[in-house]
């Protein structure tokens, strides 16, 4: 039972955000992305904050151990990020109009198969830890996946990919969240003591996220109207996991 709900929250965070983006980046290229970044900085921070870092300090470990965790995990993330393994930054479609040939549309797969892979151990260990957090962990992925995913969509296609190619080829980069995930779930399940610092590396992967890739692209959209709906999709994010939160307890 357990093992399924994985699957199917990684299949979610990995597989569906990518038709879903697709859908996006073939019908509307992009035009709602800024819109769907703002909402996903929200869910993000939310997740992390509100139910992930909380649950996390419910164990025995102490709470400078774990915030020590979240703090290593941060700085890990910004260094793999520099060595270009660890691909998750924000695509604007401005910058997808300057991308590069097929070297970077491959680095893109590559760089994101590793990003769902870890984003699949993730799942599992909020799953293990209980449902109602592994639920909230899924959305939080769907949500920071869907305008990245996007974004990744409109640089294959200006390096050259064809529709049909980009679609499989990030589908099967998707898949390996479903991957990370089932081993995650037989790993950690002979591993308890390790779930929480694993929690905390989930709750530093979406911070850094959110943080240092996401929300500097909101800043290069200014006007009274980016003042506007960026705030407000923000807090309709965090309300999301709210909401989340208050149904699964009920």
């Amino acid at each position: 039972m357990l093992l399924a709900l994985i699957i199917a929250g990684t299949l979610a965070g990995g597989l569906i955000s990518v038709l879903l983006a697709a859908l996006l980046a073939f019908r509307v290229f992009g035009a709602w992305i800024n819109q769907l970044v703002s909402f996903a900085v929200g869910v993000m921070l939310g997740a992390a904050f509100l139910d992930i870092l909380p649950e996390a300090a419910r164990s025995n470990v102490s709470v400078p151990h774990l915030l020590a965790t979240v703090l290593g995990g941060i700085v890990t993330f910004f260094l793999l990020e520099k060595l270009a393994l660890w691909r998750h930054a924000h695509v604007t479609l401005e910058d997808a109009q300057h991308a590069h040939p097929h070297p970077a549309g491959m680095m893109i797969l590559l760089g994101d198969g590793l990003h769902n892979f870890v984003d699949g151990i993730l799942i599992a260990a909020a799953f293990l830890t209980d449902i109602k957090l592994g639920l909230i962990t899924s959305v939080a992925v769907i949500a920071h996946e869907i305008p990245q995913e996007l974004g990744d969509f409109v640089v294959l296609l200006r390096s050259g990919y064809s529709k049909r190619t980009a679609l499989i080829l990030n589908s099967i980069s998707g898949l390996a969240s479903m991957v990370g995930g089932v081993l995650g779930y037989f790993a950690l399940s002979h591993g308890e003591a390790f779930i929480p610092y694993v929690l905390a590396v989930a709750a530093a992967s979406f911070i850094y996220i959110a943080i240092a890739d996401l929300i500097p692209g909101l800043h290069e959209h200014v006007g009274g109207r980016a003042l506007v709906y960026q705030p407000v999709l923000m807090l309709a994010g965090v309300a999301l996991i709210v909401l989340q939160h208050l149904l699964l307890d009920s």
